[in-house]
C-alpha cells in the first residue's frame, strides 16, 4: 500500500509533509534514521543519500533555516503522524454528553447508583442530560417527576460542584436537564 493510499483510506485530515523533489529548499539540516545528526547538505545530496539507503527523504519542518529534513520511510512516517493525531483525538474527547436516566418509581439506592455514574462523567469532565421518562398517568403528576430531579440534583451537588447549563425541562416523553461540573 503506497502512502497515498494510506491516506486516502483514513478519515483523519492530515497535512502530508514534503518529500523527495517536492523539497525546494537549496540545503537541508539533515537528521538519519535513528534521529542522529548527519549536518547540513545540499539537497541533491541528501536525497541521493536517502536513495542509496532505499528510503525517502522528509521535510520535518521547513520553519527551521536551513529547513530539517529526516531519511526515512515516507508511508511509515504518515503512518506515525496519523497515529499520533488519533491518540491527540482520542485524549481530546471531554465534553461529550452521557445520558442518565431515572424512572419515575426508582428506590433510593438506584438513585444513588445513578448519582454515581454521573459523578464518574463530570469528572471525566463530560456533561450529563439526566432525562425521567414519564408513561401514561405519571405525566399528570409530573411536578413528582421534577422532585425527583431536583432530589438526585442536590445529592449530586453535595458531592461535586456543578453547575446546570439547561434547568429542567417538560419534554413530550418526561423530563430532563443538562449538568456540568464547574
Amino acid at each position: 500500500m503506497d502512502a497515498g493510499s494510506l491516506l486516502a483510506t483514513s478519515t483523519i485530515k492530515l497535512i502530508k509533509p514534503q518529500y523527495n523533489n517536492q523539497i525546494k529548499a537549496e540545503t537541508v539540516r539533515l537528521v538519519g534514521e535513528e534521529g542522529q545528526q548527519l549536518g547540513v547538505f545540499n539537497l541533491s545530496d541528501a536525497i541521493s543519500l536517502a536513495k542509496e539507503k532505499g528510503l525517502d527523504l522528509i521535510m520535518v519542518t521547513d520553519k527551521a533555516i536551513p529547513p530539517v529534513c529526516k531519511i526515512g520511510d515516507y508511508g511509515k512516517h504518515l503512518y506515525s503522524l496519523q497515529k499520533k493525531e488519533r491518540k491527540n483525538i482520542a485524549g481530546s474527547k471531554h465534553g461529550e454528553t452521557k445520558s442518565i436516566r431515572l424512572s419515575f418509581n426508582i428506590s433510593d439506592n438506584d438513585l444513588n447508583t445513578r448519582i454515581l455514574s454521573a459523578e464518574k462523567f463530570l469528572k471525566k469532565g463530560d456533561k450529563v442530560n439526566v432525562e425521567l421518562k414519564l408513561k401514561g398517568r405519571e405525566k399528570q403528576l409530573s411536578d413528582v417527576g421534577v422532585q425527583k430531579i431536583k432530589k438526585f440534583i442536590e445529592i449530586l451537588g453535595s458531592k461535586i460542584d456543578i453547575k446546570i447549563e439547561k434547568d429542567i425541562k417538560k419534554e413530550l416523553k418526561g423530563l430532563s436537564v443538562t449538568i456540568l461540573k464547574k
